[in-house]
């Protein structure tokens, strides 16, 4: 049995979303360990502490601000 084609269109949207997500995540989780990986004198030029850049590398993929996520 076949179905319409726009029910196989509506069936694919939400892979099609979820790869996008994925990616951006695994991209974050690079970034929080690359930002553990700073030096001391790195991260005072960007205004962060050792503390808060561990704090950062620490926190899982999922947890992402929403305004990153928009």
């Amino acid at each position: 049995m076949s179905f319409p084609l726009s029910l196989r269109r509506a069936a694919a949207r939400p892979r099609l979303r979820l790869l996008p997500l994925l990616l951006s995540r695994l991209g974050l989780g690079r970034s929080r360990r690359r930002l553990a990986e700073l030096d001391t004198h790195l991260l005072r030029d960007i205004g962060l502490s050792r503390a808060q850049a561990d704090a950062e590398s620490e926190r899982p993929i999922w947890d992402a601000p929403s305004h990153w996520t928009r």
